[in-house]
């Protein structure tokens, strides 16, 4: 009897949880080589670079087509890179100079990602690779040699050394059980995109992986690990709990249509959080008691802001989905790591304490404006609330209370149809959460993410310090605490919409602190409707 060969455990992060039994896959990856060649006349290299670049425009302007919100956005920053002419000038000038195209490009792309990448910044990281992405496809598509891409088998896991955004968006996730990745981080696009769908994801693999494609390997993401040879063993216990986990999505999907009801009795109302009202036609009203935050900045992937009635559509789209149950919708959280060009201030020493969210939109206050007579245009067809992001003082919310009161009064001049729908807060920094009773808002809602980042003082897409950014600190939970208890005083709502909703193992710790309201993400209802179940 032959023995098996021994496991080979390689450790890395898990990123997005999950398991996965099944054969190694190595995406293809794109013909990028820089053509050692004599370059042709100045004219042939400018026209061959252009034709390049247009062909890279169209393979973005698929992938864009095909992606969810989180994905058009990573996406529309290389495309808009493409018309930017003060980022392809050094690489025509170059080429004027008698360089090839390919020579030309490479080194042009070469200088900006230094200086992206050496700023030790991870939004800045995270730019980088977008250019680097970039700056492959477009040497791909000077070659002529475009990625064969054959489909992956059935349950792969897919073995790389790293996958930009759009690799990521165009393999068929729908074949394969994970991905384990030898660099990458829990803070980059590729992590963002794998959250959104679920992939089980580990990235910065201590060691690279030697199965050769076909070999039968085991993901463990809940473990942050590659298990290479798995044994009768463990391929057994992977199995055993890959079915309870099938088993604990069918009782959370039975919890997601029932009320949210502890032990004790207590009613809990469950909203959920809209990325993308595309998302919607995949989900039924009757999952939540309506929706607790609808992100406005994918409205403004655009190479222009949308303007009122386009905003006025989406609104009205996301409230008859709703069925009359209520809908809060964000007033645009630009800024931060959500840069939007024309609108976000470029070049911020430090964005997340910069200029974004309603600061921003109080220095654009025409594009807030529109954004306010849409709302309140929406208003008038079912019950619509207006949450600004990023407070930090009550004299912030009363210029924004000054706005919506002029676009209602310019509404009304017009004979528009419009209701004054109530005007509420996020709070996400300390600030707001110490002197939350200070501000006239008609409800608040509390950023659980921005407000770990900031009480611990751990910029939460830094994965040095992720250690640091823990919810469950003393503080953070003091500062929900004294929230809650403000709104109880003043007679108001106090909802947690951001990722501490969402997770299961904290709902009871929420609930102790006197929240009754939570919004969590759609895929987490039912799970976070058997947490409160569980709570006495």
């Amino acid at each position: 009897m032959t023995a098996e060969p021994p496991e080979r455990v390689i450790r890395g992060a898990g990123v997005v949880g999950g398991v996965a039994v099944g054969p190694a896959w190595r995406p293809a990856a794109p013909a990028a080589a820089r053509a050692a060649r004599e370059a042709g006349a100045p004219a042939e290299e400018d026209a061959a670079l252009r034709a390049a670049l247009a062909a890279a425009g169209a393979q973005l302007g698929a992938l864009m087509a095909a992606a969810d919100a989180d994905g058009a956005d990573i996406l529309e920053f290389q495309a808009m890179l493409l018309e930017d002419d003060d980022m392809l000038a050094p690489a025509f000038a170059a080429i004027a100079q008698g360089r090839a195209a390919e020579a030309a490009w490479a080194e042009a792309f070469d200088a900006e990602i230094a200086a992206y990448g050496d700023q030790g910044d991870a939004v800045l990281s995270a730019r980088a690779a977008d250019l680097r992405d970039l700056r492959d496809r477009v040497l791909a598509c000077l070659s002529g040699a475009a990625v064969a891409q054959a489909a992956p088998p059935e349950g792969a896991v897919a073995l790389a050394d790293d996958l930009s955004p759009s690799a990521f968006l165009a393999l068929d996730w729908s074949r394969l059980g994970g991905a384990a990745l030898t660099g990458g981080g829990a803070a980059g696009h590729v992590a963002i995109l794998a959250r959104a769908r679920g992939v089980p994801l580990v990235v910065g693999l201590e060691a690279a992986a030697h199965s050769a494609d076909g070999a039968l390997v085991a993901l463990d993401a809940d473990a942050g690990a590659l298990i290479e040879n798995p044994s009768a063993r463990t391929r057994a216990a992977f199995a055993a709990r890959r079915a309870a986990g099938a088993a604990g999505r069918a009782e959370s999907a039975a919890a997601a249509l029932r009320p949210a009801v502890t032990a004790g009795g207590a009613a809990v109302r469950v909203l959920i959080n809209v990325d993308d009202p595309a998302l919607l036609d995949s989900l039924s009203p009757q999952i939540c008691d309506g929706v607790g935050l609808t992100r406005t900045e994918f409205l403004f992937h655009g190479a222009a802001a949308p303007d009122e009635d386009a905003q006025l559509a989406v609104y009205a789209r996301i409230l008859a989905w709703a069925q009359g149950r209520p809908v809060t919708i964000r007033t645009l959280d630009a800024g931060g790591d959500k840069p939007i060009p024309g609108v976000t201030v470029d070049g911020e020493s430090n964005p997340f304490l910069g200029l974004r969210g309603l600061r921003l939109s109080l220095r654009r206050p025409a594009v807030f404006r529109t954004q306010l007579r849409a709302l309140a245009r929406a208003a008038a067809l079912g019950p619509l609330k207006v949450m600004l992001p990023m407070v930090t003082i009550p004299q912030e919310l009363e210029e924004a209370r000054a706005h919506l009161d002029a676009a209602c009064a310019q509404l009304a001049a017009a004979g528009a149809a419009h209701a004054r729908p109530p005007l509420g807060i996020m709070v996400e920094t300390p600030a707001a959460a110490l002197t939350a009773a200070d501000f006239d808002a008609d409800f608040y809602s509390i950023g659980s993410n921005d407000l770990v980042q900031y009480v611990m003082a751990a910029a939460r897409d830094n994965p040095g310090v992720a250690h640091l950014a823990d919810p469950r600190n003393p503080a953070v939970l003091a500062l929900i605490g004294r929230t809650v208890a403000a709104g109880k005083a003043r007679g108001v709502e106090v909802s947690l919409c951001g990722d501490m909703a969402s997770s299961p193992a904290l709902i009871g710790a929420l609930l102790g602190l006197g929240l009754e309201t939570l919004s969590c993400a759609p895929a987490q209802v039912g799970a976070v409707k058997l947490a409160i179940g569980r709570v006495a």
